[in-house]
């Protein structure tokens, strides 16, 4: 793409998505490639500038204000530069202000002190000497920029730009970047941030939980230096571009907002209409309009919601007056539970009451009924902790699959990461050993609700914080999808989350649904 071409299409391409993001990269990239603005060969050339930064280098160090720094340089340069550009080490064109322990009252700037998106520091600490953190050391002044060195990718970034009262001591997480030679702070923020310098960061950094770019590395990292004029010209195109983008991100959101506020009302009418013809009518508004309302997750998400919960209230599809009413397949799925309970496969437990209208949360076709889940199923269940049973967790082939919650899917199971347990685990716990056909449901934590069924043949069985729902007879395959899409909806998911309990010792007490002591609270349409 040309920069012309890039600039013609700029409020287009901020509409793809995550196009503003994009947009932001590409013209930090476009920046430090010199790409931006044009060169004017009037301007004095960066080689002049550098020879000018190493005269005030050896002043500074001669009056012992610097030390010497031995600075690696990286001969790889990621891409080429205007003629009267040059590639330095970060390092070579900036300096330091020193360190000092506080000894009064001080500003602090800390990582949590920055604003990483206009690059300042908005609210340092005013903190007393005696209560300074070991890490208030590092010395700074007006127009130093400061980089957090400490999970980079946070782009924890800014420019000192007011003098602050009292002094200002930062973290030694910042590695303190102080402009020589009249070099802008301002262009030096913008390359921190831009594309190839990011990269150039991520291949660096080392650790896990808090991941790390060290000060050598940092300092050696490849800088590209154009005239002075240039970087001025450079960081006001830059700003006026990044003020655009601004806006438009701002109507973006706004838009979104209006988009959102249609939908709620075109789902909240398709979902409470009482006549078909009513419901036709919702319906082709969202088809007239699916284009503009279906263009973003968080719409997607709420219609694949209405999707499941029309489906469940028989408004999906239409009703046929032949089919055999839900009444009688619940007379034939008792009857084959009496007889599993007389041959002894499974125990007799309490009926379940009716389902009173009061519970009903929404009205049914005529040919559905209500139903406790306990009326439909051979045994509810959860698992247990492998550390409460003395049980240790092993490599696989040397015991059985174990599904946690992180294993349940929303109609899916996610075996990417299986954990496998010893075989004796299902001696102490045979009640939870799975069987194909299974359904699964998380009943603990943010994941709650979310159901699958178990269609593998490994011998399996589950923790504490997965429920297993066996129907009579497992059912036909259509059977359990019809349950999967009801426990996905928001009427199931909305009842789960209201029922939870803290503690998965106590779920056998009373609260949380589909376990032994509180099946009988949970209803289905069907």
């Amino acid at each position: 793409m040309t920069v012309e071409t890039f600039f013609a299409n700029f409020g287009h391409l901020a509409d793809a998505p995550n196009g503003v993001q994009k947009l932001r990269e590409l013209i930090l990239q476009l920046a430090v490639q010199g790409k931006l603005v044009p060169q004017d060969p009037e301007d004095e050339p960066a080689s002049v500038l550098l020879e000018r930064i190493e005269a005030e280098k050896k002043k500074l160090i001669a009056a012992k204000e610097i030390r010497t720094k031995k600075i690696v340089a990286i001969n790889d340069s990621p891409f080429e530069l205007p003629e009267s550009w040059a590639w330095v080490p970060i390092g070579s064109i900036c300096r330091d202000w020193g360190q000092k322990v506080p000894d009064q009252q001080f500003s602090y700037i800390d990582v949590s002190a920055i604003d990483n998106e206009k690059g300042v520091v908005a609210e340092p600490a005013v903190t007393e000497a005696v209560d300074a953190p070991s890490r208030a050391r590092k010395l700074v002044q007006l127009g130093t920029v400061i980089y957090s060195t400490v999970r980079p990718y946070l782009l924890n970034i800014a420019v000192i730009d007011k003098e602050f009262e009292p002094e200002a001591i930062a973290s030694t997480a910042f590695a303190i970047v102080h402009p020589l030679g009249g070099v802008s702070s301002q262009y030096i923020f913008w390359f921190l941030r831009s594309p190839v310098f990011v990269g150039y960061v991520e291949s660096k950094m080392l650790g896990v939980a808090y991941p790390a770019i060290n000060d050598s590395q940092f300092f050696s990292g490849l800088f590209p230096l154009p005239p002075l004029k240039e970087q001025k010209r450079i960081v006001a195109k830059v700003d006026q571009l990044m003020a655009l983008c601004d806006e438009l991100e701002a109507r973006q959101q706004k838009q979104q907002q209006v988009r959102v506020r249609l939908n709620n009302a075109a789902l909240d009418g398709l979902l409470t209409a009482r006549e078909p013809d009513e419901f036709a009518d919702h319906w082709q508004r969202i088809c007239t309009n699916f284009d503009l309302l279906y263009d973003h997750p968080e719409t997607i998400t709420k219609l694949r919601a209405a999707i499941l919960q029309l489906a469940v209230q028989g408004k999906l599809v239409p009703q046929d007056p032949n089919d055999e009413p839900a009444s009688v397949l619940l007379e034939r799925i008792r009857a084959e539970k009496e007889r599993l309970v007389k041959e002894g496969v499974i125990k007799a437990l309490k009926k379940p009451s009716s389902v009173s209208a009061e519970e009903m949360p929404f009205k049914v076709p005529t040919n559905w009924t209500w139903a406790r889940l306990a009326e439909l199923t051979e045994v509810i269940t959860k698992g247990s902790s492998p550390k409460w049973q003395g049980v240790q967790y092993v490599d696989e082939g040397k015991g059985i699959l174990f599904i946690t919650s992180e294993n349940v899917g929303s109609f899916g199971l996610r075996l990417d990461k299986r954990k496998y347990v010893e075989s004796s685990f299902n001696e102490i716990e045979p009640r939870s050993i799975l069987k194909k056909g299974d359904v699964l449901m998380n009943i603990v934590g943010a994941s709650i609700g979310r159901t699958a069924v178990y269609d593998i043949d490994d011998v399996a069985n589950i923790n504490q914080a997965v429920c297993l729902i066996r129907f009579v007879g497992q059912g036909s395959l259509n059977f359990l999808r019809y349950f999967l899409t009801f426990f996905n909806t928001p009427t199931c998911i909305s009842y789960m989350f209201d029922k939870q309990v803290d503690n998965p010792e106590s779920v056998r007490g009373s609260f949380t649904p589909l376990v032994i002591a509180s099946r009988n609270d949970f209803r289905e349409p069907f």
